[in-house]
């Protein structure tokens, strides 16, 4: 026998109440539940009986196969899947509308290493895919086979049949499975949808890829809920006004999840970028006060930005602050640094810091550079061009030393920088290691204290 009844569910984080409340207590998110009907079975026969023998064995005896990675056609994607495709691998593509989910799902088929793609469309028709494919230069779309199903069932029996080493399904959120009785995009559906093409993806040994939408409003479910069920989670971030897409790795199962992949939207597609650093300060402006160039670890690679500062006479009762590209909290932090130990009053001024090029930078090694550009709008003095300046400030006003020091001088030395100013803990390693001033032609100052930065830059 079976029975329906009615639970509310949690569009964000999937928390299940019996009731509707306004505020859910898992997640914290306001109006975030939706009403759902589910199916409950009850009978005497309770659960079933696995017929299958349990087989207990010690980890010495488990026999390790070590699958053949298949290169996407992609070295940006790749790097950030760890060096290419794992068969049987299911992976999340999560991001906002719009970012290029949808691109760069289509660009795989310029890989003819990956062989056939089932691109499975709920969203748009047969004929806005080819369209979208032909404006991406897809050359051979004789690889690229469509199915614009939502059907959860259909699409099952599609891959049975069809057996493609790569699946695409595009998106979750429109994906239904048809003994659910709540609507396409709802957590059940999501979930149940995620984990039935989960367990075909490892019987078939089809990698798939699943794209997933992150709604401003909270209305859909969003990638959160799948975390648990994929092997991987890559996350596309890009500003709406910026060209710049970084794809990133939140979990993986056969990779790092410390290495980005940076691309470029154009009408082709995303281009891979090759030498970021050289892209990002393309656009800088010389002789400018409140300007200053840092380094930053993103895995593997050192990336040089510009941090930009505006300090200017406040006109409120409150002055604003306003970061862009660093948390709030950190620039709360240094600006609290800078009137205490630099003696420099900015209660009356409005604070305006960017991260040029619309990355966002989460380690504090750029600490020292936003308040040297707060400190050099403040006295409207330019700071050097060719310095780049690396370091974390402590709250005692102290400079401290960061990781991988050597990586960031020497990018900084190929791009030209004659002086870099490193924190007094990393000189010796700088000086003495690979990144050798003399070998570098760059001139390496250590600094202790902010004030000492202060006095070399402005």
């Amino acid at each position: 026998m079976s029975k329906q009844t009615i639970r509310f569910a949690c569009q964000s984080c999937g928390y299940v109440s019996p009731r509707w409340t306004g505020r859910c207590p898992e997640c914290g998110e306001w109006n975030s539940f939706v009403e759902e009907l589910t199916e409950e079975h009850h009978g005497k026969s309770g659960a079933q009986k696995s017929s299958s023998a349990i087989e207990i064995v010690p980890l010495s005896k488990v026999e390790v196969t070590e699958g053949k990675r298949l290169p996407t056609g992609i070295e940006e994607f790749d790097r950030v899947l760890g060096g290419g495709l794992m068969p049987g691998s299911v992976i999340l593509v999560a991001g906002d509308p719009g970012v290029g989910k949808s691109t760069l799902m289509m660009q795989l088929a310029r890989s003819e290493k990956l062989g056939r793609i089932l691109y499975v469309t709920g969203e748009e028709s047969r004929a806005q895919v080819r369209v979208r494919a032909q404006r991406l230069g897809i050359k051979d779309l004789d690889r690229l086979f469509v199915l614009a199903e939502t059907n959860l069932d259909a699409i099952e029996k599609a891959v049975s049949e069809f057996n493609p080493p790569v699946l695409v399904v595009d998106s979750i959120q429109t994906v239904y499975h048809p003994d659910i009785m709540s609507a396409p995009g709802s957590v059940s559906q999501v979930r149940e949808c995620a984990a039935k093409l989960a367990q075909l993806a490892k019987v078939s040994g089809t990698a798939a890829f699943i794209v997933g939408h992150v709604t401003k409003d909270g209305t859909a479910a969003g990638p959160k809920v799948l975390e648990h069920i994929v092997d991987a989670v890559l996350q596309l971030e890009g500003e709406r006004h910026y060209a710049f897409r970084i794809l990133r790795a939140n979990k993986n199962r056969f990779g790092s999840t410390n290495e980005i992949g940076i691309f470029e939207m154009h009408e082709t597609g995303l281009v891979e970028v090759e030498n970021p650093s050289e892209i990002f300060l393309s656009e800088r402006s010389y002789g400018s006060s409140g300007s200053t160039v840092t380094a930053t670890i993103e895995g593997t690679r050192p990336i040089l930005l510009e941090v930009q500062a505006l300090v200017t006479p406040t006109g409120y009762s409150v002055p604003q602050r306003t970061a862009t590209g660093l948390d709030y909290r950190r620039l709360s932090i240094i600006l609290a640094v800078v009137e205490k130990r630099m003696g420099i009053k900015l209660g009356a001024f409005d604070v305006f810091l960017n991260i040029a090029g619309g990355v966002r930078i989460d380690e504090p090694a750029v600490d020292l550079a936003a308040a040297i550009s707060v400190i050099s709008s403040y006295r409207d003095i330019p700071v050097d061009s060719g310095t780049l300046v690396i370091g974390e400030v402590g709250l005692a006003g102290e400079v401290r030393s960061v990781s991988q020091i050597e990586r960031r001088v020497q990018e900084a030395a190929k791009l030209g920088f004659k002086r870099a100013i490193v924190p007094h803990a990393n000189f010796s390693t700088v000086s003495q290691g690979k990144g050798s001033k003399a070998r570098l032609d760059i001139e390496v100052i250590e600094v202790q204290k902010l004030s000492e930065a202060v006095n070399h830059l402005i």
